[in-house]
Order: structure tokens, then C-alpha cells, then sequence
């Protein structure tokens, strides 16, 4: 996991080149004009979804993470808590292939909270669970989740 700045994409040591790209593509693109969808950049190597939810209590959400797909998760409007845990700390359920889907449950070892100007990425081990209200105080949020194919 990486959680940092999009205005200082240099102070993050050496990125690997699909992340840079990622941030590099924030600096040349206004996500806020793109409508909610999926949006090529280079084919199935990397994509952008942008998407619009409403946050809410962690027991309304669900755990997930990805083999095949890292994910850059950049707030376009609004704040949402994301919670983490490693995902062999978790109990591991069905993965859906097709949608590379890994499901698991059991409980937030630390959370980032995510606004505007902010990224988060998330590697295989990276269990995520989106959406969270910060504070109980539910949102309407948007954001960009960039998929980074890995294998």
C-alpha cells in the first residue's frame, strides 16, 4: 500500500512505472470532466473507473482485493475512510476470475482516509474495503479508481 499526495508525485522515492504513469496522467487529465464509466488509456494495461457512492458503515460494505489488477484509488469530490488489512490476515473467500474479484472477511487492521489531492494504492495483499462514512458521517463521494494490470 501507498498512500500519499498527487501534488508531490517526486517525494515517493521510486515509483514503479505504472504508478508514475498513473500520477503522470493525473497532472495531464481533469478526471472532474470525465462522466462515470470506464475510460481507456492503454487498452486492458490501464484503465480508469470513475464512479459516485455514498458512504456508509463499515458493515454495509464489503472486503475485496485483486490478482490480476493493482488499484490508484484518487478522491475527485468528497472524503471516504478506506479500510485495510494484509489478505492473509483475513479469511479468504471465492475469487471471481472474470471479474478479479478476490471476496474476505474479518476485521479493519488500519484505515486512510482519502480526499481530494490524495492517492492510495493497493497491491494483491492489499485487502481494501471502500466507502466507509469518516466519522459516521455519511457522503456522497467521487472518485477515480485506476487499474494497473500486473500480470
Amino acid at each position: 500500500m501507498i498512500h500519499g499526495k498527487t501534488s508531490r508525485p517526486d517525494s515517493y522515492g521510486t515509483l514503479e512505472t505504472s504508478v508514475q504513469e498513473v500520477l503522470d496522467y493525473l497532472e495531464n487529465n481533469d478526471l472532474a470532466a470525465l462522466e462515470n464509466g470506464s475510460h481507456v488509456i492503454d487498452g486492458n494495461r490501464l484503465f480508469v473507473n470513475i464512479v459516485s457512492y455514498p458512504t456508509t458503515s463499515p458493515e454495509n460494505r464489503f472486503w475485496e482485493a485483486h490478482k490480476d489488477y493493482l488499484d490508484v484509488h484518487v478522491p475527485i469530490e468528497g472524503t471516504e475512510q478506506i479500510d485495510l488489512n494484509f489478505l492473509e490476515d483475513l479469511e479468504v473467500g471465492e475469487y471471481k476470475k472474470e471479474e478479479d474479484f478476490q471476496a474476505a472477511f474479518g476485521p479493519a487492521r488500519m484505515h486512510a482516509i482519502l480526499k481530494p489531492g490524495d492517492f492510495l494504492v493497493c497491491y494483491p495483499q492489499d485487502a481494501h474495503r471502500t466507502a466507509i462514512a469518516v466519522d459516521g458521517k455519511p457522503e456522497q463521494i467521487r472518485k477515480a479508481i485506476f487499474k494497473v494490470r500486473i500480470c
